[in-house]
């Protein structure tokens, strides 16, 4: 029986929510943030992170505007994501916003997991926020259909052996571990480590389809309903 392990972004829910309500949000927040909690030893440690690879003792003022020019940059930094993650709930809790998912994944995931599917997650951001993104999703809480949540902890996700760890968490073979993503890249290290592949081609992300060599060779669909998880 496979297990299904998925990207969110641009493979469960939109690039744009994203990009255009989680970011700016975390951009906006992150300065009261930081001056609310920056003393908590659970905020503080990232924080720390941030000003050692800054190179110097910084402050806070500092660090939050570095933090702010790597949202801007789409960075993937450990210490962003948990930081990010620790705003997010905050607007999720005041119900500020809702997290998008597409229709055809919130149908898919608890039909997948019904038939026997072990269902994981690989995302850049942080593990809190993955888990408050399925709690808080459009289509209700998420959260009981998945039962592995994973990170840039685990390593890049466009680096073989990070699939590799993860498949060792999981205590199955690669072979069994069926890869959801929109990103190419992140499949072939996939594919690299043994595990079957599936790019997530959809259209309100992805307006020119990917086709032919564009695919990399992995099987290409435009929805979840596409998907049969034991033909990957």
């Amino acid at each position: 029986m496979k297990t299904i392990l998925t990207d969110i972004e641009g493979t469960t829910s939109s690039i744009s929510f994203v990009k255009d309500v989680l970011f700016p949000y975390a951009r906006r927040a992150l300065p009261a943030f930081v001056a609310a909690h920056g003393d908590e030893p659970g905020v503080r440690h990232w924080l720390d992170q941030v000003a050692t690879e800054l190179g110097a003792v910084c402050s806070d003022d500092v660090i939050v505007e570095a933090l702010q020019g790597w949202i801007d940059e789409d960075r993937k930094h450990t210490a962003l994501k948990a930081l990010q993650g620790m705003v997010w709930e905050a607007g999720y809790d005041r119900a500020d916003f809702r997290a998008h998912i597409y229709p055809d994944a919130a149908s898919a995931l608890p039909a997948w997991r019904g038939a026997g599917h072990p269902i994981a997650v690989y995302s850049s951001g942080s593990v809190p926020a993955q888990k408050l993104f399925f709690g808080h999703s459009e289509a209700g809480d998420l959260r009981p259909m998945v039962s592995g949540w994973f990170d840039t902890q685990m390593g890049g996700k466009r680096e073989a052996e990070s699939y590799r760890r993860i498949t060792a968490a999981l205590g199955v073979p690669a072979a069994a571990v069926l890869f959801l993503s929109d990103v190419v890249e992140e499949l072939d290290a996939a594919r690299e480590a043994g595990l079957g592949t599936v790019l997530v081609d959809r259209r309100q992300d992805y307006p020119q389809p990917r086709l032919g060599e564009a695919t990399h060779g992995h099987r290409r669909v435009e929805s979840f309903a596409d998907i049969e998880p034991e033909a990957g």
